[in-house]
């Protein structure tokens, strides 16, 4: 009886321990820092593709739109100046990241008052000028946050911090696509006009901002990045940039199996991309209606994916991490025959909601445990930035060029086959990790309480 009772306590201390480390201070600020990164995504995107809308600019300078995401895809392009340089001032008072985090977010919150105070029916141009910039702000600040969460959380709080990141991340985009419509109609309900509604509108957005910046000034500057400072103090900027470039190459590619990691990382979400890439075209093509789609695909499946991300932040805190990419893995593949299941009932909502929480509940999971081992892998504090967005922007080639043709093989499928066809595509990465897991790659790893 006694060694019962002994190990039922010892098992409620690993629970009260493993969501213990959700409350931490340094995993809180990530959570903050998650908001403000995700407020302006939708902000040079749709919130700001509504309001050209409404102003009466052409479909064809719209569509043009789609370039402005840009700076997103090439952020690895200047991440060797955050790694490398300080920001006059703002790093000798904050400190190398805090001061990148406070000069990226005032870039932020001047390049969205001024997209604000643009008008899209009198010079459309001058509003894809500052789209850009809100981008360029945005990808800045997105490299910075990911250097300060991999630098700042431990090995063991890398997922609990992906988990609160995504969750914030999605609250934020929540609040500049919704919130800044409704906010809109407020101001317009008010008695402003619609123009000074919109610049309103925008404004509030711009302050809201400041909840990144309060959590940058409340945090702490990790000891990586101080210790890599010292390390480059004694060179000239420009060198200081070079090396920061060509170190984050060849460290990385110095370390055993490189090239056989870097193939892992473009596979691993491979099959949740190819499937999630005609989720909209799937559910229209079964006859649901756009009201449909949003209520069940956006509404219930957001909900889900946060449910999702911290679940799968939970397990990646108490499972070791080569179990957790297996569970990802898995789980991912399997949910997208919960797709085939739905295109053999056909037009049924209740099938639908099922088959989007499986898919977002299972992809948020998948999602926060590979950005976990993402985080592990890029452990230098010379090139923390660099490496992270490198290693996103090698994730995402399933996502944007793999993915494709999916549309060509559905047609020749059909939606029950293409779905299963998606589900076999994690084969390849399935064999991968087992053959990296055999070769040892995961034990330098394994997180360290």
């Amino acid at each position: 009886m006694a060694e019962i009772i002994r190990a039922t306590a010892i098992r409620k201390e690993s629970w009260l321990s493993a969501f213990g480390v959700y409350l931490r201070p340094r995993v809180l600020v990530v959570m903050f820092l998650g908001f403000s990164a995700g407020l302006p995504l939708a902000l040079s995107g749709s919130t700001l593709l509504v309001w050209m809308r409404e102003a009466g600019v052409d479909l064809g300078t719209i569509g043009l739109f789609a370039l402005v995401g840009t700076p997103y895809t090439v952020k690895f392009l200047w991440a060797p100046l955050v790694d490398a340089l300080d920001v006059p001032m703002l790093s000798r008072l904050f400190g190398r990241r805090r001061g990148w985090l406070m000069f990226s977010q005032l870039l932020l919150i001047v390049a969205i008052a001024f997209l604000g105070f643009c008008d899209p029916a009198v010079s459309p141009w001058l509003i894809a000028v500052g789209a850009l910039l809100v981008a360029t702000a945005s990808a800045t600040q997105d490299i910075v946050i990911d250097a300060f969460r991999v630098e700042s959380l431990k090995e063991n709080e890398q997922a609990a911090g992906m988990a609160f990141y995504v969750a914030a991340y999605r609250v934020g985009m929540l609040a500049s696509t919704a919130g800044a419509l409704f906010l809109v109609t407020g101001f317009e309900d008010f008695g402003f006009g619609k123009g000074a509604a919109w610049t309103s509108g925008y404004l509030v957005m711009a302050a809201l901002v400041l909840v990144g910046t309060v959590a940058a000034l409340v945090a702490t500057e990790p000891d990586l990045t101080a210790s890599a400072g010292a390390l480059m103090a004694g060179d000239k900027p420009a060198a200081r940039v070079v090396r920061a470039a060509i170190g984050a190459f060849s460290e990385f590619l110095t370390r055993e199996m490189a090239v056989a990691v870097l193939v892992f990382v473009v596979l691993y979400k491979f099959c949740d991309a190819f499937a999630g890439t005609l989720t909209a075209p799937f559910v229209i093509d079964l006859g649901f209606s756009r009201n449909d789609y949003a209520a069940i695909v956006k509404g219930v499946g957001l909900g889900a994916t946060l449910v999702g991300g911290f679940f799968g932040g939970y397990v990646a805190r108490v499972l070791p991490m080569i179990t957790c990419l297996w569970i990802g893995a898995l789980l991912q593949a399997f949910s997208n025959l919960a797709f085939s299941w739905l295109a053999l009932v056909g037009l049924n909502h209740w099938a639908l909601t099922a088959a989007i929480v499986v898919e977002n509940f299972t992809g948020a999971i998948g999602t926060v445990i590979f950005v976990a081992y993402l985080s592990v892998l890029c452990k230098s504090p010379l090139h923390t930035a660099t490496q992270f967005a490198l290693l996103t922007a090698l994730a995402a080639v399933g996502r944007t060029y793999l993915s494709a043709g999916g549309g060509f093989l559905a047609e020749a499928t059909g939606w029950a086959m293409f779905f299963v066809i998606t589900a076999l595509a994690a084969i390849p990465s399935l064999v991968l990790l087992a053959w990296l897991q055999a070769r040892g790659h995961f034990v330098a790893l394994e997180r360290k309480d």
